[in-house]
């Protein structure tokens, strides 16, 4: 009986002692969440319902194609600093027709584009090594130890650090572990090309089918002699020459196309000696052809074509020279009556 009198005071003791900071916590924690709620009203940044359409409508990928730091930043540039809405290669013309819609404005021209690799070979199994590489298999890591492995110190390593930073998977690796790039995959976003420490690989329009596929500044027997495939650009002029639209020029030993420019008519690839150029249509291109019944002989085919394969008198139909003709389809872009096709 004399215990259980001593041990009740205690115990109520106890007690008080744990009640009154549990309350005085809980009447401050109470305090301090009216003050964050106020706060919170007070000082809230309107965020502007747009922006929230705009990042519905766009991809997700937050790329950094834009230049933009995610989606949600260049959703903000649009609406709050005017940034362009069709910066968006993932999402392409819809997106920005989306972004116009949203904007109230008019949406700009997009050119789809693609990643290109200016380089034939690359990896252990298709460029000529100086030196056994040990080291971590990245490009990034292996570009830092006496430039590299490979013998051509401007060609692709081959350790895939573009196709792991591909969001899309559009870049994988053929039978010969060659690294290719899936055009229909592809959105031109530039992930490749900021992965890749040596910086062959480009995003150019998907409309230009003729690439330039090496990237060395060596004078043309060295670049030859370190090229793995043989194929490297030796910087002899003869594209630039040949280009009907002096759409090539030749800069450090290295030829370089001016897409601006470029007609795609593939004649700077038949005329490279090392066939260091690819032409993706090579031999499918159709020669162009005047439908008499509605050329009206205005000439502006004649004035605009790179080759000067037409021939015709003002006010009468005009004719194509098809050994003269490059399949450019210049022509038929420019005939205000639809009067040029393409040959069957």
């Amino acid at each position: 009986m004399t215990l259980a009198l001593i041990i009740t005071p205690l115990a109520s003791a106890m007690l008080s002692q744990i009640t009154t900071p549990v309350i005085i916590l809980g009447a401050m924690g109470l305090a301090f969440g009216l003050v964050l709620a106020f706060a919170a009203k007070v000082f809230a940044v309107q965020i502007d319902p747009r922006v929230e359409e705009i990042i519905s409508v766009l991809p997700g990928a937050n790329c950094g194609a834009c230049g933009k730091a995610g989606c949600a930043g260049y959703a903000d540039d649009i609406v709050h600093k005017g940034a362009e809405g069709n910066l968006c290669a993932p999402g392409g013309a819809a997106a920005a027709a989306a972004i116009a819609r949203i904007m109230g404005t008019e949406a700009g021209s997009t050119v789809k584009k693609v990643a290109v690799i200016h380089c034939t070979c690359g990896g252990p199994d298709n460029t000529n090594w100086k030196y056994a590489y040990k080291g971590i298999e990245t490009c990034r890591s292996a570009v830092n130890i006496a430039g590299g492995p490979n013998a051509c110190s401007w060609g692709c390593i081959g350790y895939n650090d573009c196709l792991r930073a591909c969001p899309f998977g559009a870049i994988s690796l053929d039978s010969e572990g060659m690294r290719c790039i899936d055009l229909a995959k592809c959105t031109g976003c530039g992930s490749c090309v900021r992965a890749c420490p040596r910086n062959i690989i480009d995003v150019v329009p998907l409309n230009r089918n003729v690439y330039i596929k090496c990237a060395s500044l060596d004078k043309g027997p060295v670049a030859k002699q370190l090229c793995g495939s043989n194929k490297a650009c030796i910087g002899c002029g003869i594209c630039s020459r040949k280009c009907p639209v002096q759409a090539i020029t030749i800069e450090k030993n290295l030829a370089k196309i001016d897409y601006a420019k470029c007609i795609n008519c593939g004649i700077c690839a038949t005329g490279c000696p090392t066939g260091a150029i690819l032409d993706l249509i090579c031999g499918s291109r159709k020669k162009a052809e005047v439908i008499d019944e509605l050329c009206i002989g205005c000439t502006i085919c004649a004035k605009n074509c790179p080759v000067e394969a037409i021939s015709g008198e003002i006010k009468k139909v005009h004719k194509i020279d098809k050994e003269k003709c490059v399949g450019c389809g210049v022509c038929i872009e420019k005939c205000p009556k639809q009067a040029i096709k393409e040959a069957d």
